[in-house]
C-alpha cells in the first residue's frame, strides 16, 4: 500500500509533495536543533547548573531520547502531518489532541520569533550600524522566500548550512582542546560533569529546563510525515539518529567551553546577561577572531538555518490543525505548484516579525520567550507519552512493554520532574496559555464546530 493510499484511510488527500528521504529528514532535524545551539545559551545553562553544563546536556539528551521513542511509535501508527496534535488526538481523543496541539503551538509559533530575535541581537552587536529591527526584517523575509519556493529548496539550503555549522564547531573544538592542553582557562577537569560543592538534582534539572531549548526541533521531523517518500519508520529513525548525534556534540562542546571560561566564579554569581559567555571562552582559546567567528555563526545558524526549518515545521502544524477545522480554514490552503501550505507560511512570518519587534523592546524579551517555548514543548511531550500508552497498551493490547509502556513512563517521569523544577515564570505563563486553549476549545464546541478528526474511525495499526 502506497503512502498516498494510506493517507486516504484517514480521510485526507495527498496535497504536499513527497520528496524527502531519511537523509533529508536527518539533516532537517539536525538543523532544527542547531549543532552549535549551546553557543547562544551556554552562560545561562552554566550558571543554572552550578557549572555542570555537560551533565545537564547529557541528561537532556536522555530525556529527549525517550520522547523520540514515543514520537517514533506514534508516527508508525499515524503517518500524518501535525506532530503531537495528530498523535494525541488520534491516540487519546480529539479534545486532548487539540489541547496538546495548542501547547505545542506555544513552542512552534513562538520559536521562530525567538530565533530571529537572538540572531538579530548577535548581528547588531557585530554590526551596530545596522539597527536591530532591520536585521529582524531581513531574516524574516529571506526565510519566508526560501520556504515559499518549496520543501526541496529548504532541504538544499539545510545541507549547506549544516556543513558550515559543523566546520565552525570542529574549529572551536580543535582549537579549544589544544588550548586546554596548553593550560589555558581552568585547565583539564571533569567539573562540567560533576561538582560536589554545587550538585543537587533540583539544581541540575532546573538547568535542564533551560538546556532543553537546544534539543527542541527533533520533533519537527514529524511535521514532515506527508512529505516523506520512504516508509513511516523513517520518521522515528531520523529523530533518534538526530538526537544522538547532536546530543554528543552538545556535551563535547560545552565540556570544552566550560574548561575555558575565563572567570568561573563570576559566571556562577553574576550569570551571563549579555549572552557572551561562550564567545568569551572562544576568545581564551583562540583569540578575538575565534570569538567573532562563533558569534557570527550563532547569528546565522539561529536567524537563518534554524528559523528556516522552524517556520516550515510551524506552517505544517497550522496546516494540519486547520484542515481538521481546529483553526481557521484558510490556513490549510496549499500552493498549486509549490505544494507548500502558503497561507500558514505567511502567517508564521507575520507573527514572527511582530513578536520579534515587540520583544526586542523588552529587557526580558529573550528570557520570556525562551521560558514560554520550553514549557509549551515539555507539556505537549507529557501528553505524547500518555498517548503511546493509551493507543498501544490500552486500545490495542500491545505486549511490547519496553517500547509502549516502560519507555513512555520513564520519559514522562523525567519531563514531569523538569517541569516541576522549571522557573515559576515559565509555569505561570504556560498555565495561562493552557487556560486560553481551554476557553478556545469550549468556544469551538459551543459554536458547533466540533473537534472531530477526519477518518478517526477507520485507522489501522501499521505494523
Amino acid at each position: 500500500m502506497s503512502q498516498d493510499t494510506d493517507l486516504g484511510r484517514y480521510g485526507y488527500k495527498q496535497e504536499l509533495r513527497r520528496s524527502l528521504g531519511f537523509r533529508d529528514l536527518l539533516i532537517y532535524g539536525l538543523i532544527f536543533m542547531v549543532p552549535i545551539a549551546p553557543f547562544g545559551i551556554f552562560g545561562g545553562v552554566f550558571q543554572g547548573s552550578g557549572g555542570m553544563v555537560a551533565l545537564t546536556y547529557a541528561i537532556g539528551m536522555v530525556a529527549m531520547l525517550f520522547t523520540a521513542n514515543s514520537y517514533a511509535q506514534m508516527s508508525k501508527a499515524f503517518p500524518l502531518a501535525g506532530s503531537v496534535y495528530t498523535y494525541a488526538g488520534r491516540g487519546i481523543g480529539a479534545p486532548v489532541g487539540f489541547l496538546a496541539g495548542w501547547m505545542i503551538l506555544l513552542d512552534y509559533v513562538l520559536v521562530p520569533g525567538l530565533l530571529y530575535l537572538i540572531a538579530s541581537v548577535a548581528m547588531n552587536s557585530l554590526v551596530p550600524a545596522v539597527p536591530l529591527w532591520l536585521w529582524l526584517v531581513a531574516f524574516v523575509l529571506l526565510n519566508t522566500a526560501v520556504n515559499y519556493l518549496g520543501i526541496e529548496m529548504t532541504a538544499r539550503v539545510n545541507r549547506i548550512m549544516l556543513v558550515a555549522e559543523l566546520i565552525v564547531l570542529a574549529v572551536f573544538i580543535g582549537i579549544g582542546v589544544v588550548a586546554v592542553a596548553q593550560g589555558k582557562g581552568q585547565g583539564f577537569s571533569f567539573d562540567a560533569f560533576f561538582t560536589s560543592e554545587t550538585f543537587s538534582w533540583p539544581l541540575v534539572f532546573g538547568a535542564v529546563s533551560i538546556a532543553v531549548l537546544s534539543f527542541l526541533g527533533f520533533d519537527g521531523i514529524s511535521t514532515l510525515a506527508e512529505e516523506n517518500r520512504e516508509s513511516a519508520r523513517a520518521i522515528g529513525r531520523s529523530m533518534v539518529a538526530a538526537l544522538l548525534l547532536v546530543g554528543v556534540l552538545f556535551v563535547v562542546q560545552t565540556w570544552v567551553a566550560a574548561m575555558l571560561v575565563p572567570d568561573t566564579q563570576a559566571l556562577l554569581t553574576d550569570g551571563d546577561p549579555g549572552g557572551t559567555a561562550f564567545y568569551d571562552a572562544a576568545r581564551v582559546a583562540g583569540g578575538e577572531w575565534l570569538a567573532i567567528l562563533t558569534a557570527a555563526a550563532t547569528a546565522v545558524a539561529w536567524g537563518f538555518a534554524n528559523s528556516l526549518v522552524a517556520q516550515a515545521a510551524t506552517s505544517r502544524l497550522l496546516y494540519a490543525m486547520s484542515r481538521d477545522r481546529s483553526l481557521p480554514r484558510f490556513l490549510s490552503k496549499v500552493h498549486p505548484t509549490r505544494r507548500v501550505p502558503v497561507n500558514a507560511t505567511l502567517l508564521v512570518a507575520a507573527v514572527s516579525l511582530a513578536l520579534g519587534l515587540y520583544m526586542q523592546s523588552r529587557d526580558d524579551g529573550i528570557t520570556l520567550l525562551s521560558s514560554l517555548v520550553n514549557f509549551g514543548a515539555m507539556a505537549a511531550f507529557l501528553v505524547l507519552h500518555v498517548a503511546v500508552v493509551v493507543h498501544y497498551v490500552i486500545r490495542n493490547r500491545s505486549r511490547e512493554w519496553g517500547k509502549h509502556l516502560i519507555a513512555p513512563a520513564i520519559g514522562f517521569a523525567i519531563l514531569a520532574y523538569v517541569v516541576v523544577n522549571a522557573k515559576l515564570a515559565a509555569q505561570t505563563s504556560g498555565l495561562v496559555w493552557l487556560g486560553a486553549g481551554v476557553v478556545l476549545m469550549i468556544a469551538l464546541l459551543l459554536a458547533g464546530r466540533g473537534l472531530r478528526l477526519s477518518g478517526i474511525g477507520g485507522t489501522e495499526e501499521e505494523k
